[in-house]
């Protein structure tokens, strides 16, 4: 049997992919660098090996699927070449992979890993599903009729899959590093538009997938009146949204989403669309949202006394109004204390005023130092510049997360596309210690 040696496997969708590859009985095995990563919690317990980088990692009669973090010099990718072994970047891979099913590409500058989770989760109730999710999470089962994968717009590399179905979550700028405007990720999603088989999902309150061209018909949903798919009626409670749909301004069912936020329904509109168009019964949607538990690092709760810790991957402007939004929901009497790592400094830089305004809407605001990235390690800027514009905001070094511990009664959204979490983990060891007497 081939080996498939996974180059950076501890990447959110490398170490997916190399998930679902193992449980679809494939040699797996990977290398990354040393620290730690939450991606590679599942690997483990599935018993792939992981190495540290080394060429000595590589023979020819391997299939090396290549992280897109690193480059064609990285050294295992050189004494790849140089044996002849096969190598294949991870989107290509996964590109080919996904033409053996009933493909669901989940892309958008935010919502795709909420959504290919809530996806996934609801469509296994119907037939068997392989997915790969954003999170690090992956699953596969060999006679699965749908796959599910998130499919990323950075770089480009979602244009490596042809699915039957894309869903489109929203259009925004993001990836400055990459995307010179607005204008430019769009031609991307265009580009994208023109390679889908079946039918794209769209939502119709984004302004630029309204403008969005296909070959294949486009159904919108949304909370306005001119979507095929419009939620209405909408009912938030401490416990989760409830909300009519209306397809094409028929009644058609009222769900209830243990989820909270605008941008909750509007992912389960999505999944209801492609459900409609798969004709799945509405009783079993409704029965695979109740069950649903969420993805890694999108809105996971800890609870220690009388605090609630929040653990969010929101690194956008965009994203982190739509957790603070959800915690306003389910926790509307307490004080939201939001800790926030930007992530990479081009991001930063580009969104700034944007970032501190909506970082404004927590109670209180606590920075840590950028995060940079493998493609993006310095920059000019500081976490100071971002300070200086959120009045009463301070800084938050690792050593000093007791800080935190001022606040009671409190919600804390920790908030980053970095390693933020390592800030939750300290402050819950604060929180564990002995009280003084």
């Amino acid at each position: 049997m081939t080996v498939l040696h996974f180059t950076g496997i501890k990447g959110s969708g490398m170490s997916a992919l190399a998930q679902i590859m193992h449980d679809m009985g494939e040699s797996v095995q990977g290398s990354d660098i040393a620290q730690h990563f939450f991606t590679e919690e599942r690997l483990r317990e599935r018993g792939i090996t992981i190495l540290p980088f080394d060429p000595e990692n590589i023979s020819q009669d391997m299939t090396i699927v290549a992280g897109n973090a690193f480059n064609d010099e990285h050294p295992e990718l050189v004494k790849a070449r140089e044996s002849g072994a096969t190598i294949i970047r991870y989107h290509q891979f996964l590109g080919d992979l996904m033409k053996q099913y009933v493909s669901v590409a989940i892309t958008g500058a935010h919502g795709k890993t909420s959504t290919t989770g809530l996806m996934a989760h609801v469509l296994n109730g119907y037939k068997p599903v392989s997915y790969l999710i954003g999170d690090g999470t992956g699953s596969g089962q060999e006679d699965s009729h749908f796959f599910v994968a998130e499919a990323c717009e950075y770089r480009r590399h979602f244009l490596a899959y042809h699915p039957d179905y894309a869903i489109m979550t929203n259009i925004d700028f993001d990836h400055p590093d990459y995307f010179g405007s607005i204008d430019d990720v769009f031609k991307a999603f265009q580009q994208m538009a023109q390679q889908v088989k079946k039918c794209i999902i769209a939502c119709g309150d984004d302004e630029y997938l309204q403008q969005i061209q296909a070959p294949v018909p486009v159904v919108y949903y949304g909370f306005g009146e001119e979507n095929d798919f419009q939620a209405r009626n909408i009912v938030k409670t401490t416990e989760g949204t409830t909300f009519d749909v209306v397809i094409r301004n028929e009644f058609f069912h009222t769900f209830t989403i243990p989820m909270y936020g605008d941008h909750a329904v509007l992912n389960a509109l999505a999944v209801i669309s492609l459900c409609q168009y798969e004709s799945i019964p509405a009783d079993i949607i409704q029965r695979q949202f109740v069950s649903y538990e969420g993805v890694k690092r999108r809105f996971t709760e800890t609870v220690i006394d009388d605090r609630i810790l929040i653990d969010d991957y929101a690194h956008h402007p965009t994203e982190i109004r739509a957790t603070l939004q959800s915690a306003s929901q389910k926790y509307p009497e307490r004080e939201l204390i939001a800790i926030f790592q930007p992530h990479t400094f081009s991001r930063t830089q580009t969104f700034l005023q944007e970032f501190a305004d909506c970082l404004q809407e927590a109670d209180h605001v606590y920075l840590c130092d950028i995060f940079g990235s493998a493609r993006e390690e310095a920059g000019t800027l500081t976490i100071r510049d971002l300070q200086e514009k959120i009045e009463g905001s301070q800084l938050l070094q690792f050593e000093d997360v007791e800080k935190l511990a001022i606040h009671n009664n409190a919600v804390y959204l920790f908030m980053g596309a970095g390693d933020v979490t390592k800030f939750q983990k300290a402050y819950e060891e604060v929180l564990a210690m002995p009280k003084k007497a």
